[in-house]
Parts: structure tokens; C-alpha cells; sequence
């Protein structure tokens, strides 16, 4: 199974939908141990994300992606829209100008994504970030596409453990952002990075079956 630039598009409007549904939970997310926008914050990027998909959607798996990145990083404000926007460009790279996308193809762009977070964030596993849901969910995506599974498969397993990753960060002293301010008083408290990367995972996983 190969995913086309519509079926990237699909799963981009089906992560607006996620995003738009848990936006007050990841604005009360943030305010407990940031200054509570992401949850607005994405919500207006994949808001944006949607209506520029409306106005013509590119016809690769990459230029759809690279949309999208474009889209967020001149949208989105706070740590959000660098964050996730040089996530999606830095995957976008990966993609290249195949007509379709293979499950080879998305570990690649996955771990791409993950090094565009790490490189602009300065984050590493166990810092009560984003990277937290992400290490083990390209992880198990590329154990997932190593065992024979296709793409709905693969991000079904990355999707799995981004949950397992956001849930590991409430018991962590967070080490990067606005966070790591409050220090041990963050113990307790999810991080809302981690969380909506596993939303959207969650999101991509679903629109892919």
C-alpha cells in the first residue's frame, strides 16, 4: 500500500479535525506549565492548513507536506510553528517527487521530521518536549515497515508509541521551553508538544485506513 498526494491531503484535514476536537485540552495542557496558546495555536494552523488545501492541493505526497510547513511556519506563532513546520518541511525534503509515498519512504520522512525538531529545538529523549513522542514513534514505524506493514500499519505503530512517549512525560522534569522554568513543579503535567504530536499521529494513522 502507497499513500498519493490526496491521501496526504485526507490526513491533513483529518488532523484538523483531531486538532480543532482536543484544542481545549492542549490550551489547559499549556497553561498549567507554559502560557497556555498551543492549543490555539494549532487549531489556527490547520485551520490554515485546510483553506490552503481548498484553494488547490499540490499533486505530490511532498509538495502537500511542504504546504503544509509552509503554512505553519507563517501562521502559527509561539514555539509551535517552527517546531512543527520545519518538522513537516524537513519530511517534505524526504518525500522527493514521487507520485506516491511508500512505507520505506515515511520512516525516512518520519526521522527527518524528528531531526528538524531535535535541530531546531535543541531537544533529546527525556527532556519533557515533543521529541519525547517522537523518538519512539519513528521507532516503531521503522520496525512496523521492517515487519512487512503498510502505511496505515506504520503509522498505526508510531501513533501507539507517541501515546506511550506523551504519557512518559508527566513524570519528567522538563528541560527545554517554558517549562523547564518551573522545574520539578512540571512533574505531573503532560506535555502539550508530545501530546498534540501524538494526536496528530493518531489522526494520520486513522485517516490512512
Amino acid at each position: 500500500m502507497t499513500c498519493t498526494a490526496e491521501g496526504v491531503a485526507a490526513a491533513l484535514r483529518a488532523a484538523a479535525e483531531v486538532v480543532a476536537k482536543h484544542r481545549a485540552e492542549l490550551i489547559e495542557l499549556d497553561r498549567a506549565i507554559g502560557d497556555g496558546d498551543h492549543g490555539e495555536n494549532m487549531n489556527r494552523g490547520f485551520t490554515a492548513i485546510v483553506a490552503a488545501l481548498d484553494a488547490g492541493a499540490p499533486d505530490t505526497p511532498a509538495a502537500v507536506v511542504k504546504l503544509a510547513a509552509t503554512t505553519l511556519i507563517s501562521k502559527v506563532g509561539g514555539a509551535a510553528g517552527p517546531l512543527y513546520g520545519t518538522a513537516f518541511l524537513r519530511a517534505s525534503v524526504k518525500l522527493g517527487d514521487a507520485s506516491e509515498m511508500d512505507t520505506a519512504t515515511l520512516v525516512e520522512a518520519l526521522r527527518a521530521a524528528l531531526e528538524g525538531v531535535q535541530a531546531r529545538g535543541k531537544a533529546v529523549g527525556g527532556d519533557a518536549t515533543m521529541v519525547d513522542a517522537l523518538l519512539p514513534a519513528v521507532s516503531a514505524a521503522q520496525t512496523a515497515a521492517e515487519g512487512g506493514g503498510d502505511v496505515a500499519a506504520v503509522l498505526t505503530a508510531a501513533a501507539d508509541a507517541a501515546d506511550r512517549g506523551a504519557e512518559s512525560t508527566v513524570d519528567l522534569v522538563p528541560r527545554k521551553g517554558r517549562a523547564s522554568y518551573l522545574g520539578e513543579r512540571a512533574v505531573g503535567h503532560m506535555d502539550p508538544g508530545a501530546r498534540s504530536t501524538a494526536l496528530l499521529l493518531r489522526a494520520f494513522a486513522e485517516a490512512a485506513r
